[in-house]
């Protein structure tokens, strides 16, 4: 063959080998002049002259493959029959002058082994053959898939012209990202909204985009026009630019960088052991030993959702500066940036005891926080946080299921943030999954639709992309914001849950062939880069949630989290200590359903009339009075007292 017939995928592939011996060919089923060939590691999509140029190329290889077959075929591992000699034996043993009748004996005896161990053997050749077998399956089912999605790209690529590929991937179709995008199950839940997702327009492919360096760059050229798209909508932008936003002033507070050194050598167990018998089932109700958590409580985990309060301290000011486009931009970072913790996080927070709170009197942040279990079944946990001008609640519930490969974890309920001057705004967390906890590098991702519902003039709609086995660039969300009074997208959103968040004014859609979205992309939100020092792969944000600062402990509830006594011991690495804490507290808990059923109400918090639980106020005022009355100590007996850290 002649080079020029054949238009490989990459210039770097001609000077590449290729192993016809163990690589499979493929004719594509939308081109009939191109075929794929898969060696293995790679994928090589190759185009000929023509349709029958393609037929001779794949007749060509496959004869040439077949000089050389696979050395694992089925017929090389059919079974065969051992054949044992016994005259070496009974040679040996005529020496020893051992009688006749015993040689026979020991010659049976022999050949009756041989015997099992060939039925035995039969056994593992014919389970070897059906592995075989089953692997060049799922190879060949890779290869359709991998062809199928180029294939399809470039149909796209054909249809909107090579010349302005980036721009035909953005104008491409926007729910394409992954079949779960038309789930409903991966929906946000947010009560009877009957809106779908079709009327997304353009799906922005952000492969091509998403690259540091690339958005670095359009994040600077995008402020130079920054103003006059801002003048375009009628938003007087340019004030950020003119004087810019100085942060709010908080005192600096010292806190820990790091968790105590480990006193023990972790001993863990398998998972698989412990929960293959609950494939397809709820996991809240399965028991894992100390080794699987994380020294962090579902509660601290509610806080941990405003490390970046910094970006509504922001929408605040825009707020009160007329520009309720860019407070709304401001919330919608934040309720992406949420989830930039989850990213290495592989073990999962301790469940709290029916009544268990947490506390965060964050002057730092201009934060304070309250969290309160208030439902043990189903397993509700409600929060309050007050920030400088502007208030934030939400109850939530988290429904997990096994499914063999995947945890999958659904949320339920809604989150609320209400500024001072009654603008508010309420969304619901996507759908999360951790994959690979059998086997392999576990990681979880994040995905579904999030609508941010604004009570003023706008309102916004976030897409988590689900991440497909195939996928370079993972971890994307894009969404709109949508005018309420008109309908009209007005700006767009793009960036990466774990990384950052862009923004570009007005929407795309409607701008002239060519135009390119990302040269007017502004920086919105940037995740902390800092590195983590625990194997938790805590944030330093979350090493800080459950340290127990001098002159604390005498201030906090028995029912703080800070206090739990396996969790505690399990942050200093006492993993005996620890289990033996969890598995007494895990007993005490069994009743707390029938507690709650006998009539308990949670202290702190109660239900209003949307059937959401709301704070109702005291808990700051009964901590000034140091007045716990009525607050039982839901920890009982500890088997070892906590202490405060001791000032440096």
């Amino acid at each position: 063959m002649r080079d020029h017939d054949v238009n490989l995928k990459s210039q770097a592939l001609y000077s590449r080998q290729l192993f016809i011996k163990v690589s499979s060919v493929r004719a594509s089923k939308s081109d009939d002049k191109r075929l794929s060939i898969f060696t293995g590691t790679k994928t090589l999509h190759l185009r000929c002259v023509s349709k029958e140029d393609r037929a001779a190329w794949i007749e060509a290889l496959l004869a040439a493959k077949d000089l050389f077959p696979r050395a694992l075929s089925n017929n090389e591992f059919a079974p065969k029959d051992i054949v044992v000699s016994t005259e070496h034996l009974r040679r040996r043993m005529l020496q020893e002058g051992i009688a006749e009748p015993i040689i026979k004996d020991c010659e049976s005896i022999m050949l009756s082994e041989v015997s099992e161990l060939q039925i035995q053997l039969n056994g593992l050749q014919h389970k070897h053959v059906a592995l075989m077998d089953t692997l060049r399956r799922l190879e060949s089912e890779k290869i359709e898939l991998e062809t199928t999605v180029v294939d399809e790209t470039k149909r796209r690529d054909s249809c909107c012209g090579q010349t302005n590929r980036r721009f035909s991937d953005f104008y491409s179709i926007m729910s394409e990202g992954s079949g779960s995008d038309f789930e409903p199950e991966n929906e946000s839940r947010d009560g009877g909204d009957a809106e779908t997702d079709e009327d997304d327009g353009a799906y922005f492919d952000t492969n091509d985009y998403l690259s540091s360096e690339f958005l670095r760059s359009a994040s600077c050229r995008g402020r130079e026009s920054f103003a006059d798209a801002c003048s375009s909508l009628g938003q007087d932008c340019s004030q950020e630019l003119q004087m810019g936003f100085r942060p709010v002033e908080y005192p600096y507070i010292k806190r820990r960088d790091s968790l105590p050194e480990p006193k023990e050598k972790e001993k863990p167990i398998g998972l698989w052991s412990i929960i293959k018998d609950n494939i397809g089932k709820d996991l809240s109700g399965v028991c894992l030993p100390v080794y699987f958590n994380e020294p962090l409580s579902s509660l601290q985990k509610c806080f941990e959702d405003l490390e970046y309060s910094h970006l509504v301290d922001r929408a605040l000011e825009w707020g009160k500066l007329g520009n309720n486009l860019m407070r709304i931009l401001h919330v919608a970072a934040f309720a992406v940036s949420s989830y930039a913790s989850t990213e290495g996080r592989q073990c999962k927070p301790f469940n709290p005891l029916l009544g268990e709170t947490y506390e965060a009197d964050f002057l730092d942040k201009g934060l304070r926080f309250f969290s309160e279990k208030v439902s043990h079944h189903p397993m509700v946990v409600a929060c309050h946080c007050e920030g400088r001008g502007w208030k934030f609640w939400a109850d939530s519930n988290l429904k997990g299921k096994f499914w063999g490969r995947s945890i999958q974890l659904d949320p339920v309920g809604a989150l609320t943030l209400q500024f001072e001057d009654g603008e508010s705004f309420q969304w619901s967390k996507v759908t999360t999954s951790l994959y690979n906890i059998i086997i392999g590098k576990i990681y979880c991702d994040h995905y579904g639709t999030m609508r941010i519902k604004g009570s003023g003039n706008y309102s916004c709609k976030l897409k988590f992309k689900e991440q497909s086995i195939i996928e370079q660039n993972p971890h994307q969300v894009h969404g709109f914001v949508e005018d309420n009074r008109t309908g009209e997208k007005v700006a767009m959103l793009i960036g990466k849950w774990d990384d950052t968040m862009y923004y570009v004014l007005g929407d795309p859609a409607t701008k002239p062939k060519g135009y390119d979205p990302m040269t007017e992309a502004v920086l919105l939100w940037e995740r902390d880069k800092s590195a983590t020092k625990t194997r938790y792969n805590l944030t330093p944000f979350a090493i800080s949630l459950n340290e127990l600062t001098p002159g604390l402990k005498e201030k906090l509830p028995p029912t703080d989290s800070r206090l739990r006594p396996d969790q505690r011991h399990l942050e200093n690495g006492e993993y005996e200590l620890a289990n033996v804490e969890k598995l007494r507290l895990e007993q005490r808990q069994r009743q707390a359903r029938r507690i709650q059923e006998s009539g308990w109400k949670p202290h702190w918090f109660q239900k209003d009339e949307d059937d959401c639980y709301r704070y109702i106020g005291g808990y700051w005022e009964a901590r000034e009075k140091g007045n716990w009355s009525g607050i039982n100590d839901i920890f009982g007996q500890r088997s070892d007292n906590i202490s405060s850290i001791p000032e440096e």
